[in-house]
């Protein structure tokens, strides 16, 4: 096996140490200016403005936005990082960094053409936030059963239809809309659209009022004779599937991220419990059957740190990664849930009050196994990869 020269190595261990410090300089502001509003967010169900303000100003809601736009210049992995580290205090400003890097930034860098790229990124890098529009009633795991349709008309395309489960819906001001221009044709006729919030015809309607991750906000949208000018289509007409598909494998990995971010939290707090809670004259930390749960809480989530980190690497190399993004989205999710469960058993009947915040991260854990990709459809993508 070919060593690697002393440069590189010392190359990869800048490299590393230069991500370690990245990661821990977002969760210091996380831990600084989010972590003392999460209880107002959650129960409110609303980030305030000054807050996103303050995350565009860190630079990461523009993570991978070149810095010729405004952006910072970084790496996928960056992404990934500053979404971990903000899960780690609360995963719903964490899926607002998510879906602003891996699905909406990410889809106009490779999606849109020039005219595109210089009137949408410098914005998305300084105070536009933006959604990502595809899920509808009848179209979740069958995402290309939409029912959204557009048509040509003289000034362009006119959108009508309804989305639901939209994320940032009450916060964005650009939406990556998918509707359905060739019916026919069906997933073929599927058109990624730019659409403003200032759209005429388009409304943001029902905020939903959810179990977790309430902070975010998740709206259903209408779309009533919304028309688009033709210069505001993502990509080419009739590929907006392969808009969605390569967009959506890589915000599977933003997922798995906020899993291990909101993993992580669960278990710092719990191990900062068990050290002050005493029970039968010392510290419940002190008892080796609660230590061997932190032990097993920590193999969890640096397991799936692994596998997330490992998807993200790939994704920046340039090499297959589906198969490994469908597997860190399952795992994680599955850590997350079983950890920030543990946190609630361990903290006893302080974990089951909303004066504790395990309860909180426990809620937010379900939606892993839910959005971006169900469980079982990235089950089933695994699966067809091994046996193909």
């Amino acid at each position: 096996m070919t060593q690697p020269s002393a440069d590189a190595s010392r190359a990869l261990t800048r490299l590393a140490e230069d991500e370690v410090i990245f990661r821990d300089s977002v969760y210091e502001f996380a831990d600084r200016e989010i972590r003392p509003l999460v209880h107002d967010m959650d129960e409110h169900a609303k980030i305030p403005r000054r807050l996103i303000d303050q995350l565009f100003e860190l630079g990461i809601l523009g993570v991978e936005i070149p810095e010729s736009y405004g952006g910072a210049g970084a790496s996928f992995f960056h992404s990934v990082l500053a979404v971990e580290a903000v899960s780690r205090v609360d995963p719903s400003i964490g899926v607002l960094i998510d879906v602003q890097n891996t699905l909406v930034n990410n889809a106009v860098m490779r999606w849109g053409n020039t005219d595109v790229k210089q009137r949408y990124l410098p914005k998305l890098a300084a105070s536009m936030v933006g959604a990502y529009c595809l899920s509808e009633a009848g179209s979740g795991s069958d995402a290309f059963a939409l029912q959204t349709r557009a048509s040509e008309v003289a000034d362009g395309y006119k959108i009508n239809g309804r989305k639901l489960w939209i994320t940032n819906g009450n916060e964005a001001d650009l939406f990556i809309v998918f509707a359905n221009l060739n019916p026919e044709l069906g997933y073929r006729g599927i058109t990624a659209f730019l659409v403003e919030r200032d759209t005429p015809g388009f409304i943001v309607g029902k905020k939903e009022d959810k179990l977790g991750i309430r902070a975010s906000s998740t709206c259903e949208l209408l779309f009533e004779d919304c028309v688009v000018s033709r210069d505001r289509v993502l990509g080419e007409v009739g590929k907006g599937y392969k808009v969605a598909i390569e967009t959506l494998n890589e915000g599977r990995i933003g997922i798995g991220a906020q899993m291990i971010g909101l993993a992580q939290g669960a278990l710092d707090h719990t191990i900062r419990y068990t050290k002050e809670r005493k029970q039968f004259g010392k510290a419940i930390a002190d008892f080796q059957g609660v230590q061997f749960q932190l032990a097993r809480m920590a193999i969890d989530v640096e397991s799936a740190r692994l596998m997330v980190y490992n998807s993200a690497r790939l994704r920046d190399a340039g090499l297959p990664f589906l198969h490994e993004a469908a597997m860190c989205k399952v795992l994680s999710s599955e850590v997350a849930e079983r950890v920030a469960s543990m946190a609630v058993n361990l903290y006893g009947g302080y974990g089951f009050v909303r004066d504790y915040p395990v309860e909180k991260l426990f809620r937010d854990a379900k939606i892993g196994q839910i959005y971006e990709g169900t469980s079982n459809m990235q089950l089933l993508t695994i699966a067809k990869q091994l046996l193909s």
